[in-house]
């Protein structure tokens, strides 16, 4: 699974009329596998893997205490890869690595980029190292068909905006709340506005993520993205077996769909 794969599973979805799935899931949390397999039957356009971390700056209480399972059960990020890399002949949609930058230097960027590319992974999020700092981890992915993608915030200017765009691969995370993940019930005034100026700066898709949990906010504001990113919802819905909850947020991506 390459950097061009990714692009194309989205720009498929686009042109079929749909918009793109992104479902995020915590690795370590429940059976990785099943819940990998699971998404892919249910239609998704590709799976963000959340890597356990003790100190998750982004994320809000339902990932926390997802991770907090996830470091019980033992699961780190060699164990991960390790494990992703024995199912990779398995999964047709392409993965996506969300890490903070910590377990990535423990690792070893090097190394680290190696087995990505070993375990198929398409994609690479790293939510605490911006723009500015984030060269050294690129440079590791150069020579490699793994995406680097990067994360615009609602308060960001237009010339960032440009910046952080222009140096992406595979989409633009177009953040859709100020703070951290988690379910929201309603959103600012001025996202649309806010998504209407990445998609005419960006050169990549723009996928909205943070705080969507419903059908309802999947279609809403899916209308205004290329795609959508759904992460405590789904966590949540895969903790306690409710996955019709997760049929439901993909369906809602799709065209023509009554809710």
């Amino acid at each position: 699974m390459t950097k061009k794969m990714l692009t194309t599973a989205i720009e498929n979805c686009l042109q079929a009329g749909d918009k793109a799935f992104i479902p995020y899931i915590m690795a370590g949390d429940g059976d990785l596998k099943k819940q990998i397999l699971f998404l892919q039957n249910a239609g998704v356009t590709a799976i963000e893997i959340g890597i356990p971390f003790s100190d998750p700056v982004a994320d809000g209480t339902t990932i926390q205490r997802a991770g907090e399972r996830a470091l019980q059960n033992g699961a780190t990020l060699r164990t991960i890869l390790s494990e992703l890399y024995t199912i990779k002949e398995e999964v047709s949609v392409p993965l996506i690595i969300m890490s903070y930058i910590n377990p990535i230097l423990s690792y070893g960027i090097d190394a680290f980029a190696e087995q990505c590319v070993a375990s198929g992974i398409s994609g690479l999020i790293v939510p605490d190292v911006p723009l500015e700092e984030s060269d050294f981890v690129k440079k590791a992915f150069l020579e490699t068909d793994v995406a680097f993608i990067p994360l615009v915030s609602l308060t960001s200017p237009p010339d960032r905006i440009e910046r952080i765009a222009g140096s992406g691969e595979g989409f633009l995370y177009a953040v859709t709340i100020n703070g951290i993940t988690g379910v929201r019930d309603e959103f600012a005034d001025l996202l649309e506005n806010h998504l209407k100026q990445l998609k005419e700066i960006s050169p990549i898709p723009v996928l909205a993520g943070f705080g969507i949990s419903t059908p309802e906010q999947v279609q809403a504001i899916g209308s205004l993205a290329d795609g959508i990113i759904v992460g405590s919802a789904i966590v949540e819905a895969f903790h306690q077996n409710k996955q019709e909850k997760i049929t439901a947020l993909v369906q809602a991506s799709k065209t023509k769909v009554v809710i």
